[in-house]
């Protein structure tokens, strides 16, 4: 079983990304800014995801669930979504990526778009 790790994508509220940290410092998350994937198209960030072994995170509920549907219709390798609505609460967010983490493994999220929080 390999543990979920997230890659946050460019407009996802960074204060979710620090709560995440601060609730479970052993959960592997970092940004698109951290990994110089700034200013990546959406298919770039999945492509990343998929081939790195990163759950993609994003705010982008239109073009990113787009990019991520077209992947997996393509038979490309999708290595899941998690849409966060902007409206969501920082803790809420937090807390849903902790017990993904804390209670699944990678490959349960394979070609899933999922709207958080749980």
């Amino acid at each position: 079983m390999t543990r979920p790790r997230f890659l946050a994508d460019e407009d996802l509220r960074h204060g979710i990304v620090l709560a995440v940290r601060r609730l479970e410092p052993l959960l592997q998350i970092t940004t698109v800014q951290e990994i110089a994937l700034r200013a990546s198209s959406d298919s770039d960030v999945l492509d990343f995801g998929a081939n790195q072994g990163w759950l993609v995170l994003s705010h982008d509920v239109n073009t990113m669930r787009a990019a991520a549907e077209r992947r997996v219709a393509e038979g490309l390798p999708m290595p899941g979504l998690f849409l966060i609505p902007q409206s969501r609460s920082t803790p809420d967010a937090a807390e849903s990526l902790h017990l993904i983490w804390s209670a699944s493994a990678l490959e349960d999220w394979h070609d899933r778009v999922v709207y958080l929080p749980l």
